[in-house]
């Protein structure tokens, strides 16, 4: 059986914008990028004459996640995720986006052989650096409750002995409706946070750890976020590990009364501003404090 524990919510000391300390019971936050191999970060985020083979463990090192999209496209090996997971240090942890083939389909209840291949390739083999499933839908894909619900059915909470997180990204404005709420939290799986200028940004928590993506950089500035901007994020990064909710951001339906517990936070700056995205990732470690262990 694969060792596949997962850290629980702790408590830690977290700095406040301010740079004030204050103890609070919180989830683990963790923040990173959308994979490790891009040839402009080569001379800008990793040092001149960096060997290949040795970038994921320096961004590992500096980092507390990565996205990897790369599963999205084509299978991996159980060697492969064993090769990753034995190149980064204790806490960090890779999200996978699943494959294409499993969500550009018009029938998602038909989802169930594809789901099964995609675990079937080794993702446990991670370890405890495996993170959340990320299923991302085509922008052309409406919301339909019988057929969504359907797909959510197939994602399994465990394989292989490992607990498995869920979250979906949608893409289509009619999943702005409080039913799509109310079913993710029929199921305890949350919906991306995307911060996108097109895409529908969801900020209702509907499961036990929230999934945001960063998605308005600039490469124009030195952290793809402004720093008031990269402060904001790491307060609502901090506000949600505690068991709370943003209030600068749109929800579809109402919040439950009351605190929630505290949760894991995942949160990848991606996209555009990507050149500069892991100073912006640097940056949001820094606000919301110590490396996850």
């Amino acid at each position: 059986m694969v060792h596949c524990t997962q850290p629980s919510p702790l408590d830690e000391v977290l700095p406040e914008a301010n740079d004030s300390v204050m103890t609070a019971k919180t989830g683990q936050i963790r923040i990173g990028i959308g994979g490790w191999t891009f040839e402009p970060w080569r001379g800008e985020f990793y040092p001149k004459g960096l060997p290949h083979a040795k970038e994921l463990a320096y961004a590992s090192e500096r980092l507390t996640s990565i996205e990897v999209n790369g599963t999205f496209y084509r299978s991996q090996t159980p060697a492969t995720f064993r090769k990753w997971a034995s190149e980064v240090p204790d806490g960090f942890v890779f999200s996978l986006k699943g494959p294409r083939f499993t969500t550009n389909r018009r029938v998602l209840k038909e989802a169930g052989d594809s789901i099964q291949r995609f675990l079937d390739s080794g993702v446990t083999e991670l370890g405890p650096h495996l993170g959340p499933l990320l299923w991302q839908f085509a922008p052309t894909k409406k919301f339909d409750e019988a057929d969504f619900g359907a797909f959510l059915e197939l994602l399994p909470d465990k394989f292989n002995g490992c607990h498995i997180r869920h979250v979906v990204e949608v893409r289509h404005d009619s999943f702005k409706t409080p039913e799509f709420a109310a079913l993710l939290r029929k199921f305890s799986i949350p919906a991306v946070y995307t911060d996108h200028a097109r895409y529908p940004n969801i900020a209702d928590v509907t499961g036990d750890f929230v999934y945001a993506r960063l998605q308005q950089g600039d490469d124009k500035i030195p952290t793809a976020y402004p720093p008031k901007a990269i402060a904001e994020w790491g307060k609502r990064l901090r506000d949600w590990a505690m068991g709370g909710e943003p209030d600068d951001l749109e929800r579809i339906a109402p919040s439950p009364k009351g605190k929630g517990k505290p949760r894991d936070v995942f949160a990848y700056v991606i996209h555009e501003g990507k050149i500069r995205a892991p100073a912006a990732a640097m940056g949001l470690i820094e606000k919301v404090g110590k490396r996850p262990v």
